[in-house]
C-alpha cells in the first residue's frame, strides 16, 4: 500500500507541478534533513509544492508530499496529509511564503479540535526562486513556559529556516546523512562564532562526563573540552581539534579514549555570508563501535579456523596420498586414492570460506574446482558444459553438496565415460527455496538390472546418504534416450 502511495505522489508531482530534476533532487536533500528540523522545532512539518505547469504560470493551490512528526513532542496530527491538495487562496500563510519569499511567524493561534495550534510558514529557496513552502504546526499551550532546553532549541531552529529561507541549507554536502547520523535527542552542543560552548543539552553533558570531563561545559571552547578529555592520539590527524570544531565548516568526526568512543557532527549556522556559529550533535557510540569489532574480530577468527581446517585437510589428504604409493593392493590403493577426492572437495569448501566474509559459499566457485579435479585425472578427453548457476548456499548445505557432486561427476567419468563417450553436462535449476542439478554423461550407461538399494558402490551409497540425511532432498539414477542422467533435487 505504501509503495502506491509513493508512487502517486511521485505522478502527482510530475504532472502537476513544475519542479525540475534538479529542484526535486534538492527537496530529497532538505528531506535527509527533516527529523532534525521538526525535534529542533517540537512541532509537525508538512513540505508543500506549487501545483502549476511551469515557473511563468501562477500557482492554482498546493500539494503537500511530505510530512514528518517530531521526537521531541507529541504530533499535532492524528493522520499524515502526505496527498492532500489546498487550493490557492485557501492558505494565505503557505501563498504568502510562497509569493514573498519571506518567512511568516506572526501567525495567531487557532483551535484544531481540542488542540490551540500555532502555524508558521517557511520558502525552500533554491536556485532563484522558492520552490516549496514549510509549515510547521506545534502546540501553542507547550510553548508558554518553554525550559531553557526548549529556548535554544527553537532559536537554532529559527536560524536554521532562515537559512532554508536564504537557499544555504541543507549544506551541499551529503556525506554526513545516513542512519548512524548522531540526532538531536543523542545529545548538542550550540557553538558562538568562535567555538565557544553556550549551551549543551543534559545527554550532551552526560555523554562528555563520560568521556572524563568533569565541570561545566559552557563558556570553553568545544575544541579544548575534547583535548582535555585525552582523545586517542594513535588516530592520525591532519588538523587540531580546536580547528576541527571551532564550527565553520560542516564536519562528521570521531574521538575516542579510554572511557568510550563519541561521534560528533558539526553544522555550521550562517546568516547571509557570515558564520554565526554551529550545532554539534554528539552521540556516545561506544557499545556500537565495541559491538561492530567484536564482530570484525569473530568474522576475522572463523576465517582463520577455516583457513586451519584447510590446512590439516591438506595435509591429511597428503598422509592419504603418501599411504597409498607404498600400498600394493590395487583395491586398498584405490580406496585411498576415492578418499584423497573426498577430503580434497571438503577443503574446496573450507578454502573458499577462508576467503569469504560471510558464512555463505559461492558455490560456483567450489564446483569449477570440483570439475578441474576430476578432468585431470580422466584418462581421456572429456568435454563438459554447465548450464544454470548454484550461487551461494550456507556452509551446512554447501560440504554435502560438494560431495555429492564430487561424487558424481567422479561416477560418470570412471563407469559412464571410461569406456565410451565424451561429453558431460551440468544442468542447475534454482529457485528460491528449492535445487535442481543434473550431471548428464553420453557414456555406457546403467546396467539393465541396476538397483540404488542393492548397489556396493561406496560412492553412491555416500551420495544417497548425504542427499536424504544432510540436504534433506532425494537423488536418482536414470536412463534418458542416449544420456544418464543423475538427477539431485533438494
Amino acid at each position: 500500500m505504501e509503495a502506491k502511495i509513493l508512487l502517486s505522489i511521485d505522478e502527482m508531482i510530475a504532472s502537476q507541478t513544475a519542479l525540475t530534476d534538479d529542484d526535486r533532487a534538492r527537496l530529497m536533500e532538505l528531506l535527509a534533513e527533516w527529523q532534525l528540523l521538526s525535534d529542533l522545532s517540537f512541532a509537525d512539518l508538512i513540505l508543500w509544492i506549487p501545483k502549476r505547469k511551469d515557473y511563468k504560470s501562477w500557482p492554482d493551490g498546493h500539494l503537500a508530499i511530505a510530512h514528518i512528526r517530531p521526537t521531541t513532542a507529541a504530533t499535532v496530527f492524528a493522520h499524515d496529509v502526505i496527498g492532500n491538495v489546498i487550493n490557492w487562496g485557501s492558505n494565505p500563510r503557505i501563498d504568502g511564503s510562497l509569493s514573498t519569499g519571506e518567512i511568516d511567524r506572526d501567525s495567531e493561534a487557532e483551535l484544531v479540535g481540542e488542540i490551540l495550534i500555532k502555524e508558521e510558514t517557511v520558502p525552500v529557496f533554491y536556485d532563484g526562486r522558492v520552490i516549496a513552502v514549510i509549515s510547521r504546526h506545534r502546540n501553542a499551550d507547550l510553548m508558554r513556559s518553554p525550559s531553557r532546553l526548549e529556548l535554544n532549541y527553537r532559536e537554532i531552529a529559527h536560524k536554521i529556516y532562515q537559512m532554508v529561507a536564504e537557499g544555504t541549507f541543507p549544506i551541499q554536502n551529503s556525506f554526513y546523512r545516513s542512519e548512524s547520523a548522531p540526532r538531536v535527542g543523542d545529545g548538542l552542543i550550540r557553538l558562538d562564532a568562535s567555538g565557544q560552548i553556550t549551551y549543551a543539552s543534559p545527554n550532551a553533558r552526560s555523554a562528555f562526563n563520560r568521556a572524563g570531563w568533569s565541570g561545566e561545559l559552557e563558556g570553553h571552547l568545544l575544541g579544548d573540552v575534547v583535548e582535555s578529555v585525552k582523545p586517542n592520539s594513535s588516530i592520525p590527524r591532519d588538523e587540531s581539534w580546536r580547528s576541527i570544531l571551532i564550527g565553520k565548516n560542516l564536519r562528521r568526526e570521531e574521538f575516542e579514549n579510554e572511557s568510550g568512543i563519541f561521534d560528533l557532527l558539526v553544522m555550521p549556522l550562517v546568516a547571509g555570508s557570515d558564520h554565526i556559529g554551529a550545532i554539534v550533535l554528539l552521540h556516545n557510540v561506544t557499545e556500537l563501535r565495541r559491538r561492530d569489532r567484536a564482530l570484525v574480530t569473530k568474522d576475522v577468527t572463523i576465517r582463520e579456523i577455516h583457513h586451519r581446517v584447510k590446512n590439516n585437510l591438506q595435509t591429511v589428504s597428503a598422509l592419504l596420498r603418501l599411504q597409498s604409493r607404498r600400498v600394493d593392493d590395487e583395491t586398498a590403493k584405490t580406496a585411498l586414492e576415492e578418499a584423497v577426492r573426498r577430503v580434497a572437495s571438503i577443503a574446496i569448501v573450507h578454502e573458499t570460506l577462508s576467503n569469504s566474509s560471510t558464512e555463505s559459499v559461492a558455490f560456483d566457485e567450489v564446483y569449477d574446482r570440483i570439475v578441474h579435479n576430476a578432468i585431470e585425472l580422466s584418462t581421456h578427453k572429456i568435454h563438459v558444459k554447465k548450464v544454470g548457476s548454484f550461487g551461494t548456499f550456507d556452509s551446512q548445505i554447501a560440504t554435502p553438496l560438494a560431495l555429492v557432486i564430487t561424487e558424481l561427476i567422479h561416477n560418470a567419468l570412471e563407469h559412464g565415460l571410461a569406456n565410451s563417450g565424451e561429453n558431460l553436462r551440468v544442468e542447475v535449476s534454482r529457485s528460491s527455496n528449492n535445487c535442481e542439478v543434473k550431471i548428464i554423461d553420453d557414456g555406457i550407461g546403467l546396467p539393465s538390472d541396476f538397483k540404488w538399494d542393492q548397489s556396493s558402490n561406496l560412492g553412491l551409497q555416500i551420495v544417497k546418504t548425504l542427499t536424504e540425511n544432510e540436504l534433506k532432498g532425494s537423488i536418482e539414477l536414470v536412463r534418458v534416450e542416449s544420456e544418464t542422467q543423475a538427477v539431485l533435487k533438494f
